[in-house]
């Protein structure tokens, strides 16, 4: 499988609202549907977060998870659902896992460090917001993303109880060390996945050369071959990152959550057109996507 590379498709997240694009999925219904037309387009794995129906934020409430879990999985069974422990800005860490034991998800994010999260050079850029919510998330310059080795520990834990597989999220430098740690003192045991996250305002930026920086580092602590590995870079830098990880023999990741447009100046209609130009970019250099079958054997899932 050395030409073949997974695909994973991030649907809504919690960075984007529904202010910034009229194509975001900005209900559970509307993420559902989404990340069935992903898989469809050649996703193996669709990320999820949830969001509130009645205006589009970012929703820790288990029956949200729940509701888009089951119309996945009554339309696709094979699709690998990777749910987010990330969560959204202002949420604790219980909000943010407490629905793990109760949908069991084969995957998972777990966040590995805490970073300063700036999102208002996108409020900077709006004047006429659609929900009150927006404003107040999109404005405030204090805001922190905790991660505290605590939480980690927590979160590890609950995923050993409840037999889900972490993909492990790391923005910086600094958080590969931090994963180091955490194997070393048995917290994982199995091969890590890491995904490594590019260009978020208040961590690594997302240049070819901070990628490099990450794929070194992690080989020098976890051993070349001693992990798996995926990568995105935010807005911009989505496409260039994922074409460039591919030569490095890593995975990919697009979508909305992490970039609103399909090329410059055009925003992206669907989750699915996304997944339909890396599957176009990887096809343009040789490679193919995974099937998810293909995508549970190279990450060590059971179904």
């Amino acid at each position: 499988m050395s030409n073949k590379r997974i695909i994973s498709c991030a649907i809504t997240g919690g960075i984007h609202s529904p202010t910034m694009s009229e194509y975001l999925p900005a209900t559970p219904e509307q993420i559902a549907q989404s990340a069935i037309e992903a898989a469809s387009a050649g996703a193996a794995v669709v990320h999820i977060h949830a969001r509130d129906p009645q205006n589009g934020k970012p929703s820790a409430e288990l029956e949200h998870f729940q509701f888009i879990v089951d119309k996945i999985k009554a339309a696709n069974d094979d699709v690998i659902i990777c749910l987010t422990t990330g969560g959204a800005l202002g949420m604790t860490l219980e909000q943010r896992t407490h629905y793990i034991p109760h949908i069991k998800p084969e995957l998972a994010s777990m966040n590995c460090g805490s970073i300063n999260w700036g999102l208002f050079p996108l409020g900077e850029r709006i004047k006429d917001w659609k929900h009150d919510w927006e404003k107040s998330y999109y404005t405030s310059k204090e805001v922190i993303f905790p991660n505290t080795f605590g939480a980690m520990e927590d979160v590890l834990n609950l995923f050993k109880a409840n037999n889900v597989t972490p993909e492990l999220e790391c923005y910086d430098v600094g958080h590969l060390y931090n994963l180091k740690f955490m194997i070393d003192r048995g917290h994982v045991t199995s091969k890590p996945y890491i995904q490594f996250v590019l260009g978020i305002n208040g961590a690594l930026g997302s240049t070819p050369y901070d990628l490099i920086t990450m794929k070194q580092t992690a080989d020098r602590l976890f051993g070349e071959g001693g992990y798996n590995f995926s990568a995105f870079g935010a807005g911009r830098a989505s496409y260039p990152i994922c074409t460039q990880i591919l030569f490095m023999g890593g995975h990919v990741r697009v979508g909305m959550e992490d970039n609103l447009y399909i090329s410059k100046g055009v925003k992206a209609k669907s989750n699915a057109e996304m997944v339909e130009k890396m599957v176009r970019i990887m096809g343009e250099f040789s490679y193919e996507p995974m099937t998810p079958t293909e995508a549970r054997e190279a990450l060590g899932l059971k179904k």
